[in-house]
């Protein structure tokens, strides 16, 4: 036999390899084969393909564990007990990037779908090599390895302090300064599965630097790096009053609030929920806000600062309270009568000052609306006042000596309206003599009752 035909076998035998794992991997990206693929062994087929000689029949072999894992958690468990991890390991340090990021895929693939599974990812040692990842030159590394870590850490507290133990935030700081945007939108996303958990590991995060280059961010062009970056300050504003503090220092206002008014859906929801989640600790959350209705010139800009403001003060009555103490209603009414005022700035003033006023009982901030309101505002102002002060006697007095109760009598509302109803609430906590006496022309009665007085001499 010759040599041609001894080494003929063996390109024959690399060939069949090569084939077969690109068979597998292009059978398993298509769910209805993964049951054929389970029951046939292809795993333990697959585990010694990772040691193999030639480079791709490797990384071929590695995306193809990856896409079994990634279907469900029984094929992720089947990769773990049949050792695949240990194999993995092994050869990710030496080989090129093709295999790295196949590995890390497997990595991420593996743990997105338990805490235990993310948990034997952490034991086999893989995090020191996907933070090794996180400094290789080619971005795709970077980016297959910081996703695999935001699917470990994501779980629970104690995986998300394994992977900051292993050194990887101020590395993804780092790739969120990077150029390319795939890479900063999966840094992004992980500093956020980071930070969710606890005040401790989102100091991390802050003190790594993440929060500057995270509000830079915001107005990027790209809608899907715009949710991460936003999802992740609010993961780290959520947890502190320090915190939210060190998010707002970041001047994230009045460019946070323009995403309220971004055409995709959920950088308007990450939006609002930041915004949220800055105002809830504080009333020093709304001043900014504010400063934006007055001060900005652009009505989306106003428009999208009322929404906020609304969707602040509709939660509680203590929120309301805040919001209205700034006297910010007289000028969200205001911009709501404004003719020059875009469409769109008037329908967030109305929801804003319905939202505030349906919850806000602090009665000397309502007050001075009842002078300019329309019937269709001032129906929840009086409804607000009719709701306290049958009470409240002190509220009772003031609203007669400031000349709320006056006022009260010169609205005209429809009869057996709901507007009607509540002055109907609010007169009967008066004597009526006082209420004929506040009435509109009362007093030309009691000067037609004085001249055709007759004194009995």
């Amino acid at each position: 036999m010759s040599q041609r035909q001894v080494l003929q076998v063996f390109e024959q035998y690399q060939r069949a390899r090569a084939q077969f794992v690109q068979a597998v991997a292009e059978f398993a990206a298509r769910p209805q084969n993964i049951e054929t693929l389970q029951s046939a062994g292809v795993i333990s087929l697959l585990r010694p393909l990772l040691l193999d000689s030639v480079p791709t029949v490797q990384h071929t072999a590695a995306l193809a564990l990856g896409r079994l894992a990634n279907y469900n958690d029984d094929l992720a468990e089947a990769v773990v007990k049949e050792d695949i991890l240990p194999q993995l390991m092994y050869s990710l340090s030496e080989q090129n990037r093709f295999y790295k990021k196949a590995a890390a895929f497997v990595l991420r693939a593996v743990g997105k779908h338990s805490p235990q599974l993310a948990q034997a990812i952490v034991q086999c040692g893989a995090l020191e090599m996907l933070v090794i990842c996180l400094e290789d030159f080619d971005p795709g590394v970077k980016e297959a390895a910081s996703w695999a870590l935001g699917y470990i850490a994501r779980h629970n507290s104690e995986l998300s302090q394994a992977v900051v133990d292993s050194g990887a935030v101020p590395l993804l700081v780092l790739c969120i300064q990077e150029p390319e945007i795939a890479l900063k939108r999966i840094a992004a996303s992980t500093l956020s599965d980071i930070s969710k958990h606890s005040p401790e590991l989102a100091q991390t995060v802050v003190d790594a630097g993440a929060i500057a280059h995270l509000a830079q961010m915001i107005l990027n062009p790209d809608a899907k790096l715009k949710r991460q970056v936003l999802s992740a300050l609010s993961q780290i504003a959520k947890h502190s009053v320090d915190l939210a503090e060190l998010v707002v220092e970041a001047e994230i206002f009045p460019v946070v609030l323009t995403c309220l008014k971004d055409s995709d859906e959920y950088v308007k929801k990450n939006g609002a929920t930041l915004i949220r989640e800055i105002a809830k600790h504080s009333p020093e959350g709304i001043p900014p806000l504010c400063a934006c209705l007055i001060e900005e010139d652009e009505d989306h800009i106003k428009a999208a600062a009322a929404w906020a403001l609304g969707q602040i003060g509709r939660h509680t009555p203590e929120h309301a309270r805040a919001v209205a103490v700034t006297n910010v209603l007289p000028t969200l009414l205001a911009m709501y009568m404004d003719t020059h005022s875009s469409e769109d700035l008037q329908i967030k003033t109305k929801k804003a000052l319905k939202s505030i006023l349906q919850k806000c009982v602090y009665l000397p901030a309502l007050e001075p609306l009842l002078h300019d309101a329309p019937l269709n505002i001032m129906k929840h102002i009086i409804g607000q006042f009719s709701k306290v002060l049958p009470h409240d006697s002190q509220a009772r007095r003031l609203f007669v000596t400031s000349g709320g109760l006056k006022k009260v009598q010169e609205i005209k509302a429809e009869p057996g309206s709901v507007l009607q109803e509540y002055i109907n609430i609010i007169n009967s906590c008066y004597p009526e003599e006082i209420v004929r006496y506040y009435s509109p022309g009362y007093s030309e009665i009691l000067l037609e009752r004085v001249e055709n007085y007759q004194p009995v001499l």
